[in-house]
């Protein structure tokens, strides 16, 4: 992905221009107890055995990828790839003989080689994507025939209780004068559109499944940094930087209005493919 586009004539996709260091720190510490754990979920599922050759599409600060590499062994390669430098800075830190991370993105993989790959997983990253097709026949042709993709991502149709009183902030005056391009800032799918994209790209889906997910933030401060550091800068990126502050306050207002005692909560659904090439 390019700063706004997909290089395509589609929707523009989330800017990667937002990141910084502070929001990449904090990924990396708040995404240790949810996207990794998730993650290690989706590999299991996919069964990686040792010896494997394991791209990591959208890597991040490569938690998941270095989890991955032990899996594979070392006769086995990981590459780690993500669009944001930031992020792939940290992730280069864990950086071993069998693990390697780069900058990239899900729409330029003309340098990996076809059928380089046993296996591909993008793990919290598929609803960033306004195009999916390209992205998914591109990982067709990097798999060997009978190679496997896993998808681990965010169902379409559920809205979190965070985004639901950004949404009403965000509406309100002054906020409301600089309204975002879309009114959400991720491409969700739902499992028939899941199944229908991976047919169309040469896979054979083997398992498409929704599973609950139960989140908490202790306060509504944590669950405004989960939101801003997972989001890389794109949650309330749109605003003048001078409004954020105000926006941030206004927010965490509203959700302290609607915080139980153990704090926010949040019940959605993770949506998880499983799918073979073709």
């Amino acid at each position: 992905m390019d700063e706004a586009s997909t290089g395509t004539d589609g929707p523009a996709a989330p800017l990667l221009t937002q990141d910084t260091r502070a929001l990449a720190d904090d990924y990396e510490r708040i995404s240790a107890e949810r996207q990794f754990r998730s993650g290690q979920r989706l590999v299991a599922a996919l069964a990686i055995g040792v010896g494997e050759r394991v791209l990591d599409l959208g890597c991040g600060t490569g938690l998941l990828a270095q989890h991955i590499a032990g899996l594979v062994g070392p006769g086995g390669h990981v590459l780690g790839l993500d669009p944001l430098p930031l992020r792939i800075e940290l992730a280069q830190a864990k950086t071993q003989a069998n693990l390697v991370f780069r900058v990239g993105n899900a729409y330029d993989l003309d340098d990996l080689p076809d059928g380089g790959f046993d296996v591909a997983c993008l793990n919290a990253v598929f609803h960033w994507l306004p195009e999916k097709t390209g992205p998914l026949r591109q990982l067709a042709r990097i798999l060997r025939p009978g190679g496997r993709l896993g998808i681990g991502t965010s169902l379409k149709d559920r809205v979190s209780p965070l985004h639901e009183v950004a949404a009403q902030v965000l509406s309100r005056p002054p906020f409301r004068e600089h309204p975002r391009a879309r009114a959400q800032i991720t491409y969700r799918v739902t499992e028939q559109e899941m199944h229908d994209l991976l047919e169309a790209a040469g896979f054979t889906p083997t398992r498409i499944a929704v599973q609950p997910v139960v989140q908490t933030y202790d306060t509504a401060e944590a669950a405004i940094r989960f939101a801003e550091a997972s989001s890389f800068g794109n949650f309330l990126g749109h605003l003048p930087e001078a409004l954020r502050p105000s926006a941030r306050v206004a927010i965490e207002h509203d959700l302290d209005a609607i915080a139980g005692p153990d704090g926010i909560r949040r019940e959605g659904r993770r949506l998880v493919a499983i799918a073979v090439r073709r």
